[in-house]
């Protein structure tokens, strides 16, 4: 493949590198690795590996403790397993930069540019349900599948935002603990995984790039709380959009400091030398403290190229009790209080309208009335109480053990449990407000496929399991209607429940999706169309 590397990129690597370009170069000779990571959110890695057939086959990441290579043609997608959400295919590399941010549960942390969900999906399960996540993509399409995949995770406390980093800068001031700008970058680690971007390098000049990354790099930095972290990071090897970038935001920002990574598992210290102009309005410590960022080279790990930055800002670290939501794991006293949360559109609600209904549809337009849902039909039309009616399918279809925890948020019909705390979103595009819970029809409520996939199978009042290799499971994830024995639906708590209802379908006792067994033996499939396998 080395032959295939534009001569502009070579050149300017033997320049840096030295003696090491001809063992740099001879990487790229080498067969590309594969990654999995396990989630958090559903298992541990050991239990993930004591249920999977890959579980023998798979070598640990060494700086990622859920993270595990795999061979090329295990085709770990082609699992029932992932559509349970058990695991994210990540590139091994990709995985070091939220390791590096230091999530703890509680935190207020944004995913600045997220798409395709990968880090944001890594950053939840540090979170464990505790504290917020902010999902942001400024790109509309990508946000489609940045959405599925926090979905397809399990993800409780996110919001998904489309707006680009400038919009958000204003309204989150200061507020987060933990910060990740994974930058759009030229790409040049990328070009063993993927030929393509050699093709798109030219196209996407390290120049552009850069012009990119410090505006988002410097809004990011005004969202940041004192005493929080930042992490930057890029798939390229260019100094103009690594130690350059870092340099000019020191300079700019005397509250920000790097926070020297300890270099191991082969990773190599950043380049002070290397940031040119940038650099040399620094301070001979600031300068220096640019070694103290990382740079992961393709001919030192098992893994492509990466660079990460880790920043704090001076200060003191928000105080304990701040008003996060509360963790997933609660007694059922506490889950007895979701009853007393009242509908309110909020902010978001707002938003939405101002922008003419983007984000989600009731027939075409946004309507609300009075924490309500407003129906349009013959005659007088129809109000329905939005709270009313998630918390009559939650009473109905959920068990005790459920802890589903969040101001109420309404799209149309559309209902999102929304993390506790969250500033006002007024004026902004939200593609998500919360964990979307389901739609509030006339007479029923149809629940989402994120609740199937944010559940555990006791928090569903009606769950059937599927053995991962069954012909039941393929075919439930086909799309297919199936003809199953009541006496295997497992009725939580009170045994009486009518056997009519939704049922919680689940392979190897995780969620996969709903099902609604209407009696005499058949379940009516009710997984949506773009979640079937293919």
């Amino acid at each position: 493949m080395s032959g295939y590397l534009p001569i502009a990129f070579t050149t300017k690597m033997k320049s840096l590198l030295g003696e090491e370009f001809d063992r740099f170069m001879s990487s790229y000779e080498d067969p590309r690795v594969y990654g999995i990571r396990i989630n958090r959110l559903k298992l541990g890695a050991e239990e993930w590996k004591s249920i999977s057939p890959m579980g023998e086959a798979v070598r640990p990441i060494p700086w990622a403790p859920e993270g595990f290579y795999y061979e090329e043609g295990a085709r770990p997608g082609k699992h029932p397993h992932y559509h349970a959400g058990l695991y994210y295919i990540q590139e091994p590399s990709a995985m070091a930069p939220v390791e590096l941010l230091d999530v703890h549960p509680g935190h207020r942390v944004l995913d600045l540019c997220a798409a395709p969900g990968g880090k944001s999906t890594q950053i939840a399960a540090k979170l464990q349900g505790a504290g917020v996540l902010v999902s942001n993509d400024n790109a509309r399409e990508r946000t489609k599948a940045l959405a599925k995949n926090i979905e397809l995770a399990g993800v409780r406390n996110a919001v998904v935002l489309n707006e680009e980093p400038s919009a958000l800068a204003p309204v989150f001031r200061e507020w987060f603990d933990r910060i990740l700008v994974d930058a759009p970058c030229s790409g040049e680690g990328m070009f063993r995984k993927d030929e393509s971007m050699i093709a798109e390098w030219e196209k996407h000049s390290i120049e552009r790039c850069s012009a990119m990354q410090r505006p988002i790099l410097r809004d990011a930095a005004a969202m940041l709380a004192p005493g929080g972290v930042l992490v930057y990071s890029t798939c390229t090897f260019s100094p103009e959009e690594n130690e350059a970038q870092i340099a000019e935001l020191l300079a700019e920002y005397p509250d920000f400091e790097v926070k020297p990574v300890q270099h191991q598992f082969g990773w190599k210290p950043g380049h002070p030398e290397w940031a040119g102009e940038a650099g040399e309005g620094l301070a001979a410590e600031q300068s220096a403290s640019l070694a103290g960022t990382v740079r992961l080279w393709p001919h030192h790990i098992e893994g492509e190229g990466h660079y990460a930055a880790v920043l704090t800002r001076k200060g003191t670290a928000p105080a304990e009790g701040m008003p996060y939501n509360e963790p997933l794991i609660q007694t059922v006293e506490d889950n007895v209080k979701r009853k007393k949360v009242k509908g309110n559109a909020g902010a978001a609600l707002r938003a939405a309208e101002k922008k003419g209904g983007r984000g989600a549809k009731d027939g075409g337009k946004l309507q609300r009335a009075g924490g309500s849902v407003r129906h349009s039909g013959k005659g007088q039309p129809e109000v329905v109480d939005a709270a009313a009616s998630w918390h009559s399918f939650a009473d109905q279809e959920l068990s005790g053990s459920f802890a589903g925890t969040g101001s109420i948020q309404s799209f149309g019909s559309r209902i999102y449990l929304q993390p506790e705390g969250m500033p006002s979103l007024d004026g902004l595009h939200v593609v998500r407000a919360g964990w979307y819970v389901g739609e509030a029809g006339r007479n029923r409520f149809e629940p989402s496929q994120a609740l199937a996939m944010g559940l555990r199978h006791s928090e569903a009042v009606r769950s059937l399991d599927f053995a991962t290799d069954s012909p039941e499971i393929i075919r439930y994830l086909k799309g297919e209607t199936l003809f199953v024995d009541a006496h295997n639906i497992k009725i939580e708590g009170n045994p009486e429940q009518p056997l009519k209802g939704y049922v919680l379908v689940c392979t190897d006792g995780y969620p996969v999706g709903w099902g609604k067994y209407t009696g005499d033996g058949m379940l009516k499939n009710e997984l949506p169309a773009g979640w079937r396998w293919m």
